[in-house]
């Protein structure tokens, strides 16, 4: 029996002819594919654990990185919820689609969610928030923050190098200590990701190595260097993501983090900024099923595929 699936769609995207298209041909094929279409703050998630609650076997976010997180957590507040995670890639970045392999092309990425079977994989979590991608902290997020919702919808992904460019003269490191399982770390940073998976910020890979079912997190950090280094630094990073500064970069996997930084710290979760002077971040093991491309490098195993 065909599964089932849902998508919840970001309101903006109610009109994207391609997508409609990928839509009905893929419903050709015998799939049943129903739309949900968000008009407000919040919908996303309402209609996720609605469809949780409802038994719908796929539940797609049909979004940029903000609507898959709305999706997941609407999804991970249902206990005993069965329903798998679906990404139609439809933002500006598209981190997480980039990072675990999905295609950015709308059938390619609607097929992925109705024709392969769910792996389960692990969601990391910062109080009630649950993420899947990537928590980011220090200039980068404040380069999230401030970039101009025009200019993303203009410039897309390379907004976001735009902004930080002209903000490296507010560049200032930010003292925190880092506390967890063999881990006790103090000192001032410029950078700082705990990553369920890879990248963020607009392409940015802060996590090279992380994987989505290893039930741990990956911490990175670009401590303070000398200020005349700063931006060169942050430019590499920004450009060819942490890799560049392996030199000066530290990391750690752990399966929990707390952060405390006396001065407070924006931690920006997939889209959603928060500022505050301590965060703890955990992972729960295996608690969502997913649907990922084959080709994924994203699991410490490639032993899943089609129906």
């Amino acid at each position: 029996m065909a599964r089932k699936s849902r998508i919840i769609l970001h309101g903006k995207q109610a009109a994207n002819q391609e997508l409609r298209d990928a839509v009905a041909a893929v419903r050709e094929d015998g799939h049943q594919i129903e739309v949900r279409v968000t008009w407000e703050a919040g919908d996303a998630g309402l209609f996720a654990a609605q469809a949780a609650k409802e038994g719908v076997d796929t539940v797609i976010a049909g979004g940029g990185d903000g609507t898959v997180n709305e999706v997941l957590n609407g999804l991970v507040q249902v206990e005993g919820g069965s329903s798998a995670l679906g990404v139609i890639p439809l933002g500006t970045a598209n981190d997480f689609a980039r990072s675990a392999g999905i295609p950015l092309q709308l059938e390619g990425a609607l097929r992925v969610a109705v024709e392969t079977e769910p792996v389960a994989v692990d969601v990391g979590r910062s109080g009630d928030r649950a993420f899947m991608n990537v928590a980011t902290g220090g200039f980068g997020t404040e380069v999230t923050v401030n970039t101009n919702p025009k200019l993303k919808r203009l410039l897309g992904g390379a907004a976001y190098f735009i902004t930080g460019l002209g903000r490296f003269s507010e560049l200032e490191p930010v003292p925190i200590r880092l506390r967890g399982p063999d881990l006790d770390w103090e000192g001032k940073l410029l950078v700082l990701a705990v990553g369920n998976a890879r990248q963020a910020g607009g392409g940015h890979v802060l996590c090279p190595d992380a994987v989505l079912d290893d039930g741990l997190l990956d911490i990175g950090v670009l401590p303070d260097v000398p200020e005349d280094q700063q931006s060169e630094a942050i430019s590499a990073l920004m450009t060819h993501g942490m890799q560049a500064v392996k030199d000066a970069a530290l990391y750690w996997r752990v399966p929990w983090v707390e952060i405390e930084a006396p001065k407070g710290i924006y931690v920006n979760l997939d889209g959603e900024p928060t500022h505050a002077t301590h965060h703890r971040f955990e992972v729960e093991p295996r608690r969502l099923k997913l649907h990922l491309p084959e080709s994924t490098s994203l699991l410490t195993s490639s032993e899943h595929g089609s129906k």
